[in-house]
C-alpha cells in the first residue's frame, strides 16, 4: 500500500469513527431529554431527522470509502452497491430538507408579530412536520435510480462502459439520459437550498432590526424572553452557514466528476470527503451550542 493511499484511509476512518460517534451521541442526548422531564422543542424533532440524515450518510459513504481505501477493492455485490448508494443519496438529500425545514421554520418562529407569516405561526409545526417526513419518501423514491445504475464488478470483467466509483460502478448512458438524471438529483437541492438562503436572509434581518429596536429600550421581560430564540436563531444560522459552505465544496467536487468519462482516484476521493464533512462537524456544531446539553456534561461529567 502506497503513503497516499494509507493517508486517504487515516483520513476516511477519522471522519468516519468521529461523525459516528459525534451523531450518534446527540442522538443519544435528545432521546434522554425526550424520556426525562425536558420538553423538546419544535427545532428538536427537525433535529433528530438531521442526525439520523447525517448518520445514514457516515455510513453508507464513510465506511465503504474506508475499507477501499486500505486496499480492499470491488468487495461489495450488486445489491450492496445499490443499498449504499441508494442510502447515501437518501441520507444527503433529506440532510439538506431537514437543514432547509430547520431555518425555514425559525424564521416564521422569531417573524414580528404583526407580520404576513403571523398567520401561518399557528400551523408552522405540522406543516413542518409533514414536509421533513415527505422529504424522505421523495429522496426514497429518487434514489431509486440508483437501484438500476448502480453495480458492482465482477473478476476480471472491463470497465471501458462502467463509471468508477472505487467499490462501485455505475453503467454509462447516452448524454440526454445523464442530464436527465442530473435534474431529477439536482431540482429537489435547489430548491430546497434556495428556502435556506431566504429563510436565513429573513433570520439576519429580523435579528438586525430587532437589535436596532433594543438600542432605544431599556431591559424588559420582553428581551429576557425573546433571548433564547435569539440564540436558537444565531445557531441555526450557523449551521446553515456550514452547511452551505460545504455543500458547494461537494456540489463542485461532484460537477468534475460528472463532467469526467473517467474520473481520477484522487477526485473522487475528494469528493468523497467533502461529502462526509458536514455530517461530522454538525453535532459538535449543535451541541457547542445547546445550553441542555452543557448543563447535563456539567452535572455528569467531573474531572479530577
Amino acid at each position: 500500500m502506497e503513503a497516499s493511499e494509507l493517508s486517504i484511509g487515516i483520513i476516511f476512518i477519522s471522519l468516519t469513527i468521529i461523525g459516528i460517534l459525534g451523531n450518534v451521541t446527540l442522538l443519544y442526548h435528545y432521546t434522554y431529554f425526550y424520556l426525562t422531564r425536558y420538553k423538546l422543542r419544535s427545532t428538536d424533532w427537525i433535529l433528530i431527522h438531521l442526525i439520523v440524515a447525517n448518520i445514514l450518510t457516515v455510513l453508507c459513504k464513510g465506511v465503504p470509502q474506508t475499507i477501499s481505501s486500505f486496499g480492499f477493492k470491488d468487495f461489495l455485490n450488486d445489491i450492496g452497491c445499490k443499498l449504499v448508494s441508494s442510502l447515501h443519496r437518501v441520507g444527503r438529500g433529506t440532510g439538506i430538507g431537514s437543514t432547509s425545514f430547520l431555518s425555514v421554520f425559525q424564521a416564521i418562529i422569531i417573524s414580528p408579530r404583526n407580520s404576513r407569516d403571523s398567520e401561518l405561526k399557528v400551523r408552522t409545526h405540522k406543516c413542518i412536520c409533514c414536509s421533513v417526513y415527505l422529504n424522505w419518501v421523495i429522496y426514497l423514491l429518487i434514489s431509486s435510480v440508483n437501484l438500476v445504475h448502480m453495480r458492482a464488478r465482477y473478476g476480471n470483467e472491463s470497465t471501458t462502459n462502467l463509471k468508477s466509483f472505487i467499490y462501485c460502478y455505475s453503467v454509462r448512458h447516452d448524454p440526454t439520459s445523464d442530464i436527465l438524471y442530473a435534474t431529477l438529483l439536482s431540482g429537489p437541492e435547489v430548491l430546497l437550498l434556495g428556502l435556506m438562503l431566504w429563510a436565513s436572509g429573513s433570520m439576519v434581518l429580523t435579528l438586525y432590526r430587532h437589535k436596532q429596536m433594543m438600542q432605544y429600550m431599556s431591559r424588559t421581560s420582553l428581551s429576557s424572553r425573546s433571548s433564547p430564540e435569539s440564540r436558537a436563531t444565531k445557531t441555526i444560522l450557523l449551521l446553515v452557514c456550514t452547511f452551505v459552505s460545504f455543500y458547494t465544496i461537494s456540489s463542485v467536487c461532484q460537477s468534475f466528476g460528472a463532467l469526467l468519462y473517467n474520473p481520477k482516484w484522487s477526485l473522487v476521493n475528494i469528493t468523497a470527503m467533502s461529502s462526509l464533512l458536514f455530517p461530522t462537524v454538525c453535532p459538535f456544531l449543535l451541541m457547542s451550542q445547546d445550553s441542555r446539553i452543557s448543563s447535563y456534561l456539567k452535572r455528569n461529567i467531573h474531572f479530577p
